[in-house]
């Protein structure tokens, strides 16, 4: 089992204190789900343990190896965006192979999800479609840990339920952070549930910690 430690994590802009001392960790096996309202700085969170933003103070290490610099994240981490990141006129299949291990690509290959994509470029996609390869992209990557920022979102139910048994069977050796609007897939697939609010975070356990805390009107 490996294990991604953050902790001590601030990060102010102007006057504004966004993160205020946030703790966090996931092991592999696990998936944590990370709720919160626009502009509390959930994208910003994960960017700061991803290593593409500086927070003003932060903490973070997996295993025994103190993530400093970006490329320490290397094999350790990987990151969701929430644009799109796929290079125009490049093939999808050419895509896997760039960005994934052979074995990762082989399963990737396999799957139904992603076949009807292969011989297609980016180009070519619609944002629900490209959506799908990058979320694939990102979870069959080479690493530990991975963060994914708004996975769900152009998706459909149908398209999301296959991506939540996709994320639980890659569980076998990755741990994962997720953070989507959609607050009910998020909480099907989490072990652990946390709210950002106000610069802290609060662990979750259901729908009427959500509406206590004013994420969720109270008629829900």
């Amino acid at each position: 089992m490996s294990k991604l430690h953050v902790d001590s994590v601030t990060k102010s802009f102007d006057e504004k204190k966004l993160l205020k001392n946030i703790y966090i960790s996931c092991e592999t096996g696990k998936v944590v789900g990370l709720l919160g309202r626009n502009g509390t700085g959930k994208s910003i969170l994960l960017k700061i343990i991803f290593g593409i933003v500086k927070g003003d103070s932060q903490f973070i290490r997996v295993d025994d190896k103190v993530l400093q610099h970006q490329i320490d994240r290397k094999g350790r981490i990987s990151y969701l965006p929430q644009y799109s990141f796929l290079p125009k006129g490049i093939k999808i299949k050419k895509l896997i192979s760039l960005f994934c291990t052979q074995e990762n690509s082989d399963k990737l290959f396999k799957l139904e999800l992603i076949k009807p994509f292969l011989n297609e470029t980016s180009g070519n996609l619609s944002g629900g479609e490209k959506k799908i390869i990058e979320v694939l992209l990102i979870i069959f990557s080479d690493s530990k840990f991975i963060l994914l920022d708004e996975p769900f979102n152009a998706l459909s139910p149908k398209i999301i339920s296959e991506i939540q048994k996709i994320i639980k069977e890659q569980l076998k050796e990755k741990g994962i952070i997720i953070s989507d609007h959609r607050f009910q897939e998020v909480l099907d697939i989490s072990d652990e549930v946390y709210m950002l609010s106000d610069g802290y975070l609060k662990q979750i356990k259901d729908l009427k910690e959500l509406q206590q805390n004013n994420y969720l009107p109270k008629s829900i």
